[in-house]
């Protein structure tokens, strides 16, 4: 049984033939036994073997990840087709070498890499959202806050107006400035768009009906 030594042409080809209904040497994921025949490959295989080809790129793509794949890695020979001629004597092929080999572990055990795997990949997707925050719009507002009447304690109506706080505001500097005919609060605020516009702003304002 085996690919043999898989510097041959013709151990390329047993290769590429085995692969021709396979995405891995055994089993859905990437595993050991794909890490210990890809290595034995001194170089990629030519691109008329693009079944070989094609996988000996998947593992190089796990370079890194290669020590963390599942299952116990064999010597080569023991991967690859099984080998149908009698060498036993007996008529028949001996399965048991084949049966008591963990080529990669139980299906389950690839199911549980295949998680971790989607978990890993989550988990990068998950920081990259967090070095790049969703930028929240802003506008500047300045407001003209016209008393009552000229009688107006404006020192009230300022702290009054003043005291407003919201959920997406952020109060800037505030000072008296001549009207149409007295003094009038020009007070400037910060409003994230979606929490905080215009309209809340001065119903707040109007509530202070003694002083506006």
């Amino acid at each position: 049984m085996g690919f043999g030594d898989l510097e041959s042409p013709a151990s390329l080809q047993v290769l590429n033939d085995y692969l021709a209904d396979k995405s891995y040497i055994k089993g859905y994921v990437p595993s050991q036994a794909h890490v210990a025949v890809f290595e034995a490959v001194s170089s990629p295989p030519p691109a008329d073997l693009c079944h070989a080809l094609h996988c000996y790129n998947q593992i190089k793509s796990y370079e890194k990840e290669k020590a963390r794949l599942p299952g116990m890695k064999k010597a080569v020979g023991r991967y690859g087709p099984a080998n149908v001629e009698d060498t036993t004597g007996s008529g028949t092929t001996d399965s048991k070498d084949d049966d008591e080999i963990d080529f990669l572990g139980s299906d389950e055990e690839e199911s549980e890499e295949a998680k971790r795997l989607r978990r890993q990949r989550l988990q990068l997707s998950n920081l990259k959202e967090k070095k790049n925050p969703v930028l929240v719009a802003k506008s500047s507002i300045l407001l003209d806050v016209n008393p009552w009447d000229d009688e107006t304690d404006m020192a009230k109506l300022k702290e009054s107006v003043r005291s407003i706080q919201a959920d997406g505001l952020v109060r800037g500097s505030s000072k008296l400035v001549p009207g149409y005919r007295f003094k009038k609060l020009q007070i400037q605020y910060v409003v994230e768009d979606d929490k905080v516009g215009t309209d809340v702003l001065e119903e707040q304002i109007a509530a202070f009906e003694d002083y506006v």
